[in-house]
């Protein structure tokens, strides 16, 4: 529990600058909505003159992108989605890496507690962080969709889309988690962070410029599909299964090869 406590701690300022860096690209981007809803013949014309290639990469409904949770799940949630899963990847591929270059793991391993309470309680730390940062994000991101409103909307869509930073955020963390394992040193975790993040982003991308739909199972931003979420009110259940699958999977090996593993210590 005290490791916990620390790890929560640790993670303090980065909670904060995530979470106010996550309202920021929500402010920032649905205060265009009024604007572009006031002329939406305008912008779709706009829009229409991109090439479709533009529009497909950038996941663009140029039918729907007027409309509030239109404009929402398409260009805000877009990069809430990006920044997001960069703080998840980073948290992630921190947990075991910095007791490393910190030089504090001989310290943290020669206490009274087992490995796999150690991992266990970092995860925790790490999951909680991320339930602070979305909880502050929708409170602010509701609060400006409020403001910036032109005709009334469909909250519960609105709650489901939001969420989907949350999940999309636990893949990365457990992908970072198993790469700080497997990694024997790690020099710069926000370099492996984003490199990642934006490796599975330009998949996501490419794969709807062509118009790809096997890729969605590759990565995690196809998981959730907004116009789905739209249309039926729902998830689709096949990727909430893989996702879970995916997360057990990670966790369980990254648990195996901690207990495992040669740490190097000062």
């Amino acid at each position: 529990m005290n490791i916990f406590f620390h790890e929560l701690k640790a993670y303090r300022k980065s909670t904060i600058i995530w979470s106010i860096s996550l309202v920021a690209v929500a402010v920032l981007m649905l205060s265009m909505f009024p604007a572009i809803n006031k002329d939406a013949a305008g912008f779709k014309k706009l829009l229409g003159a991109y090439p479709p290639a533009f529009t497909k990469a950038m996941g663009i409904s140029i039918d729907s992108i007027t409309s509030f949770l239109g404009f929402y799940s398409t260009l805000t949630l877009l990069y809430v989605l990006l920044c997001g899963a960069i703080q998840a990847m980073n948290i992630g591929t921190s947990i075991i890496s910095k007791e490393v270059r910190e030089k504090t793991a001989d310290f943290l391993l020669t206490k009274p507690v087992k490995r796999h309470e150690i991992i266990t309680a970092k995860i925790l730390a790490a999951i909680v962080s991320l339930m602070i940062t979305n909880i502050i994000y929708i409170a602010g991101a509701t609060i400006m969709a409020e403001v910036v409103k032109t005709t009334s909307f469909d909250y519960k869509i609105f709650f489901m889309l939001s969420l989907t930073v949350f999940f999309v955020q636990l893949m990365f963390m457990s992908l970072g988690i198993i790469v700080s394992v497997i990694m024997p040193k790690i020099k710069s975790v926000l370099t492996i962070s984003i490199s990642v993040v934006f490796g599975f982003f330009f998949i996501e991308m490419f794969s709807s410029i062509i118009g790809d739909n096997n890729s969605r199972y590759i990565t995690p931003f196809k998981y959730y599909d907004p116009a789905y979420i739209i249309k039926n009110s729902n998830y689709e259940s096949k990727f909430i299964i893989i996702e879970i699958i995916f997360i057990i999977v990670t966790l369980s090996v990254s648990y195996f090869l901690y207990a495992q593993k040669d740490i190097h210590v000062a």
